[in-house]
């Protein structure tokens, strides 16, 4: 069964397909059928968020989608960036301009910087919404390291771990992962739904 993903993020993809691709779902991606839809999230919550895209690229499809909205909340940042992780540091800005401005709001705080990666997962079939939460709790350090990864896997370092995200392998990433978390949770909740 198809299931298209409301994503363009070649990284979320990678580790969506990853998670699916056992199952008997096939995960197309909005990068897959070549169309970059955007899309205005305006939700005030990661849940309203991922409904947003789910909704809107099902009303252009007319099929079963996935979505996800997810991002960083930090404790001493009184959870920012939260629901503005993607466009933290501006429109039209890099993963490197967040981290940058995320470090650099930290540092008249003392450490450990404590912080959580959130995914809100949800499929959307033009009837019903089924969704998930995943987390993964961290601290956020000063410096970025490693280059696997996106957003701001270079500067989070998982509890009970030495290296920060962006150093794990996807294989790792996928194993603790927010995201991971929450997708793994909606092929469970998608086998029951379809009976399959």
């Amino acid at each position: 069964m198809k299931i298209i993903f409301a994503s363009q993020n070649t990284g979320k993809v990678r580790e969506v397909k990853s998670i699916f691709e056992n199952s008997n779902f096939e995960i197309i991606s909005l990068y897959d059928l070549g169309n970059n839809i955007e899309i205005d999230e305006t939700g005030s919550t990661f849940s309203e968020n991922a409904v947003i895209k789910a909704k809107t690229i099902y009303d252009y499809y007319k099929e079963p989608v996935i979505a996800d909205d997810s991002g960083l909340i930090v404790e001493q940042l009184d959870g920012r960036p939260g629901v503005y992780s993607a466009r933290y540091a501006g429109e039209k800005c890099t993963f490197e301009d967040n981290n940058i401005k995320v470090i650099n709001e930290l540092k008249e705080f003392p450490e450990p910087h404590k912080a959580k990666f959130v995914c809100t997962a949800v499929f959307y079939d033009g009837k019903n919404i089924i969704e998930t939460v995943g987390e993964l709790k961290g601290k956020i350090i000063k410096e970025q390291r490693g280059n696997n990864g996106f957003g701001y896997d270079p500067i989070f370092v998982p509890d009970g771990y030495d290296k920060t995200i962006a150093e794990l392998s996807l294989e790792e990433k996928n194993k603790i992962s927010h995201r991971a978390e929450a997708f793994n949770k909606l092929l469970a909740k998608l086998k029951r739904y379809f009976k399959i």
